[in-house]
This record gives structure tokens, sequence and C-alpha cells, in this order.
């Protein structure tokens, strides 16, 4: 196995035959059930993923916890609901592996779903680019990074906030973040993050907030340098 491929999931049953299936060769699934209801865990064990039961609940706690029982070099993340293609995963991964990025992001395209969501994830992009000088255009949740550096990141945030950190702190220490595009394709059941508009509003605040204590340890660490 060459690269670990974390997938975060609540109740994600009716997917995961489908998204376990079209895993690349070399690429092993962990499904970190995140108090799933359903039988998630027990199918995504049948069809031969590694299991991790993480009860914390949170989108980041499930990630965080996938990434520390990953042991791959190059570690994946991606949702677990169908709405991105497993077989290409490796258009995030070959950057990474042979030497060009260090973290890749995949851009949805179409960038389908509910307005609202669109948005959200458009205004954080752009803060991004401004603010950090990150070209991407949408902070899609299939991403490929070395695993051992993005441990000594040590991220903080166990909510919806988890992948800006990734790529604010990224950027911070001087990684190469890059952008490739990805199939965006209807995901099975309603989303937990954007279906709702109170869920876009919550994923925002999170993000909102991870920015905000981004720029306040910026600031103190200039002012302790200065």
């Amino acid at each position: 196995m060459k690269i670990d491929v974390v997938l975060p999931c609540l109740n994600e049953e009716a997917a995961l035959p489908w998204v376990l299936a079209r895993m690349p060769y070399g690429y092993r699934p962990i499904v970190v059930d995140n108090g799933s209801t359903d039988r998630s865990a027990e199918i995504a064990a049948a069809h031969g993923a590694l299991v991790v039961r993480e009860p914390r609940r949170g989108f980041g706690a499930a990630c965080h916890a996938g990434l520390l029982a990953a042991t791959a070099e190059v570690v994946c993340f991606m949702d677990a609901d169908a709405s991105l293609d497993p077989r290409q995963l490796p258009r995030v991964a070959d950057p990474v592996l042979e030497g060009g990025s260090d973290l890749v992001l995949g851009r949805r395209m179409p960038h389908a779903g509910p307005v609202h969501a669109r948005v959200g994830n458009a205004v954080l992009a752009r803060h991004l680019r401004r603010r950090a000088g990150v070209p991407v255009r949408d902070l899609g949740p299939m991403r490929a990074c070395p695993r051992a550096a993005l441990v000594a990141l040590e991220l903080a945030d166990r909510r919806f906030g988890y992948p800006l950190e990734m790529v604010l702190r990224a950027a911070a220490a001087g990684w190469r973040v890059t952008e490739t595009t990805v199939d965006y394709l209807p995901r099975a059941g309603r989303s937990k993050v954007t279906g709702t508009v109170r869920g876009t509003a919550r994923a925002i605040s999170d993000m909102r907030r991870v920015m905000a204590e981004e720029r306040r340890t910026a600031a103190l660490s200039r002012e302790e340098t200065g």
C-alpha cells in the first residue's frame, strides 16, 4: 500500500459500497466512523476498509483520527458520500508523489449543490487567495499531502474548520499548495454539512473562526520577532 485514504463517515451505508469498490489499486481506505447509527462500519469492513471509530463528533475529529491511523507516506482525504470518484484520487496524489506539490486540492467541477453552499465556499476561497496567497478556487474535500508533514502541522480544529486550517497552516509553513480538477457528482443522500442553510452557516462560522485564530497567531509571531 503506497497511499492511505481517509474517509470521514456518518451514516453512509448507501454510498460506501460504490466508493470502496472504486478505490484504485495501492490506495488503502480508512473509514472513520463518527457515530453512525446505520451499518456503515460493518459495510466498510466487509469491503476491506480499515475501520476507525471516533466517538467525538466533528468532521475535523474524524479526519484527524484517520490521519493518526494512517501509516503511508502520502495520505489522501475525501468524502464518503459518493460525490467524488475514488478513481480520480491519482489526480491529487500524483503531484505529491512526484515531488511537484506538497498539498493538492481537488477543485470540484461542476460545483453543483445548494446555492448557499457554493457562495460560502467561493467567499472563503477568495479570502484564501487574497490574504494567504493560496491559489485555490475551491476548498474541495479531495486532497493529498505527505502524512508526516501534516501531522507536524498540529492541526487543532476538530469541527468544520479542519480543511481550511490545513490549507492555512500548510501555506504558512511554505508548502507548495496547488489545485487540480475533479468531477463532482450527485451525492448519496443529503449532506450533513451543506444540505441545509443552517449546516452551511455552521461550517462557514467554524472556518471564519479558524481564519481569525490564524491571523491572531501570525500577528503575535510578528510582534515577537519584530
